[in-house]
């Protein structure tokens, strides 16, 4: 039979040896690990069908969707930050594509955007922003093996519509509320990231890696993969110089959550003072582009976002309207 588990990789392997019409076809695959047994067999039905058909002419061969995954998750998500969880997330997908060729890509996205929701096969309840993100990774995985496979005539990708999300948070604190939620952190390194957030807009996870320097604080590995610095407020230099960061982040966050709960603020999240950081510095006149660039936004659509709160620039800009230019 085609299909064995490989005990070292703790998955099913496709192997398909076999003489049709006088010719001798050979192909081995190596199948996800999250698939079952009754998910490889019936790749193994469909896949034998489908070499024999071409093997003795009856039909041209299409390449699949779960072709170009495979692919994909063998070269370009290892190389990638976030590589387990897109492999993950993908095989989280494979119900609807499983099967599918490439140029029904669209119409895959589209089932799944429908069905997502009331997938058995998903125990998780999914946020739109999750449809969008496993939708996203589909197409980038089907577009790697059409431009680096020759999967296809055309890019699979070209007719699939991404579907738009708007989940913005539009939680912000102020000095006083951050000061309350330092005081009632029981972390040494929570009550440093606290601040360190409020006076610099970074992430917690920028906050634990930065490199505190003369010139301020220093990141090589950031979010958007750009480096940059970051300069220290004097209220956080302090706390930069307190800092442990050998402290794991999932310690920081406990303890943020039991300050956030201690002083009655239960939907403030930590990365909400990241927006604070970005709502002070426009409250005090600070144009977009430079609040882009201290949070570090690789695309202006991300600062944008901010652009409700520069509420006195635009009344300024507004009263500007018919003045008389100084001769």
């Amino acid at each position: 039979m085609p299909i064995y588990r490989d005990k070292t990789r703790g998955c099913f392997v496709f192997e398909f040896d076999r003489v049709v019409g006088g010719r001798r076809v050979r192909t081995r695959k190596v199948l996800p690990k999250a698939w079952t047994r009754a998910q490889a067999d019936a790749y193994d039905r469909t896949r034998s069908a489908e070499l024999y058909a071409i093997t003795q002419g009856v039909s041209r061969t299409e390449r699949r969707i779960e072709d170009a995954v495979l692919v994909y998750l063998k070269e370009r998500a290892p190389q990638l930050k976030t590589g387990e969880n897109v492999e993950r997330e993908l095989e989280l997908m494979q119900w609807v594509y499983q099967g599918q060729p490439l140029s029904s890509l669209a119409d895959v996205c589209r089932r799944y955007a429908a069905e997502a929701t009331r997938a058995t096969d998903d125990p998780r309840p999914l946020s739109a922003a999750s449809i969008r993100n496993r939708i996203r990774y589909l197409t980038a995985a089907c577009r790697y093996g059409w431009k680096h496979h020759g999967m296809g005539e055309a890019d699979p990708a070209a007719r699939v519509t991404i579907p738009t999300v708007r989940n913005e948070r539009q939680t912000y604190i102020d000095r006083g509320q951050m000061l309350r939620l330092a005081r009632a952190c029981t972390n040494r390194a929570g009550r440093c990231a606290i601040r360190i957030a409020f006076y610099s807009g970074m992430r917690l996870s920028e906050i634990l890696n930065a490199d505190p320097t003369p010139a301020g604080f220093r990141l090589l590995d950031t979010k958007n993969g750009t480096p940059r610095i970051v300069p220290i407020h004097p209220k956080a230099a302090s706390a930069a110089r307190a800092l442990d960061r050998s402290t794991p982040k999932i310690t920081i966050q406990r303890a943020f959550q039991r300050a956030r709960a201690a002083v009655d603020m239960p939907k403030v999240h930590f990365h909400d003072i990241r927006h604070s950081a970005a709502s002070a510095m426009i409250n005090a006149g600070v144009d977009l582009y430079t609040v882009g660039a201290v949070l570090g936004h690789a695309d202006p659509r991300s600062t944008k976002r901010y652009a409700h709160l520069a509420t006195d620039t635009l009344a300024a800009a507004v009263g500007r309207i018919g003045a008389k230019v100084a001769a």
